[in-house]
């Protein structure tokens, strides 16, 4: 006989459920400004800027002080560990900075991946160790949801069932040491775009990993109204010859979404997956058009799809503050 052990109390749901809901309320999504410092460092040497902590500060106060119209489409902010704890221009925190606009402060917890002995060059995700008192730190200082990333791909053997159960459990245990920190789990599992498989070929590979991740989830008791999901959309990939219309993919994605994911997740927020800017936002908005019935909220969780074009008017620059500003605000809407 099952049974489940009462790890959470009333009060403890009540308030996982109320902040996953202000993250996903109508017209909102997610800024995933969780970039580490590597990934940093790409981003500007496309705009030769040097790599250092003061330039990333620099760029994500810009992004932070944008003016609190902003909270109209941005209901949490991802940070990484190094951003908690930097401050804006004027000597506050940047938690600080977020909350007064009424956005959630979340927080990347993974310690990225990293290789999945016997499989072809497929991967897990490390950072289980230690996460507990991680969580109950972050939660002391402003943070009420985090994000943990595993990462899937498609190949001739791929994704094999020993990744798609490890990554999954690995999920699920993350979710519920969040969720014992009062802290709202991102769950994201990620199927890289790479490869030329085409669209069914994603669609059956969605399903199956998040088929195998909310039975994860469901075997370690976690509680989906205090959950959010961060997946790829069913995309084909990026060298399959044949083109898709954003319907086709829309429709894909939805159906791999309503065979999956229970009706108790308050909402789906795409990651934007190699994506341009403006394909991530066409996709989204023909799969909020899709003529089937949706019971989550369907937004955005974008990083390089809300900061590519802001990185651009910035340059490294202070004279184009207002500018970034007004080209971060402009792409958050477009969502």
């Amino acid at each position: 006989m099952t049974h489940q052990f009462p790890s959470l109390s009333p009060e403890q749901k009540k308030e996982l459920s109320d902040i996953a809901q202000r993250i996903v309320a109508p017209g909102k999504g997610i800024l995933a400004a969780d970039e580490s410092t590597g990934t940093m460092g790409k981003r500007f040497q496309n705009i030769n800027v040097e790599n250092i902590e003061e330039n990333r500060r620099c760029f994500r106060d810009i992004l932070f002080s944008t003016d609190a119209s902003i909270a109209n489409c941005v209901g949490g902010i991802i940070f990484f560990h190094e951003t908690l704890y930097q401050k804006s221009s004027n000597g506050k925190l940047f938690p600080q900075v977020v909350k007064e606009k009424g956005i959630v402060v979340g927080i990347k917890v993974d310690k990225g991946t990293a290789p999945l002995m016997g499989t072809d060059k497929e991967t897990t995700t490390q950072g289980l160790d230690g996460l507990s008192e991680r969580c109950a730190q972050y939660k002391k200082d402003g943070c009420d949801f985090a994000k943990w990333r595993c990462v899937l791909k498609i190949s001739d053997g791929c994704p094999s069932a020993l990744a798609i159960a490890e990554n999954a459990n690995v999920l699920a245990r993350y979710a519920s040491i969040c969720q014992m920190n009062g802290l709202v789990p991102i769950v994201e599992p990620e199927i890289l775009p790479d490869g030329d498989h085409d669209l069914q070929r994603c669609q059956y590979a969605t399903e199956k990993v998040l088929a195998a991740v909310y039975k994860a989830l469901s075997d370690h008791h976690v509680y989906l109204e205090g959950t959010l999901l961060k997946p790829n959309m069913v995309t084909p990939g990026h060298s399959c010859p044949k083109k898709f219309t954003p319907q086709e993919v829309a429709m894909a994605t939805v159906t791999a979404l309503r065979r999956t994911v229970p009706a108790s997740v308050p909402g789906i927020c795409f990651l934007s997956g190699g994506q341009s800017e403006e394909e991530a936002s066409i996709h989204l908005n023909a799969i909020n058009q899709v003529p089937l019935h949706r019971p989550w909220k369907l937004t955005f969780s974008y990083g390089r799809a809300l900061q590519a074009s802001a990185l651009a008017a910035w340059q490294g620059k202070d004279a184009n503050k207002a500018a970034t500003q007004q080209v971060f605000v402009t792409r958050a809407k477009v969502p």
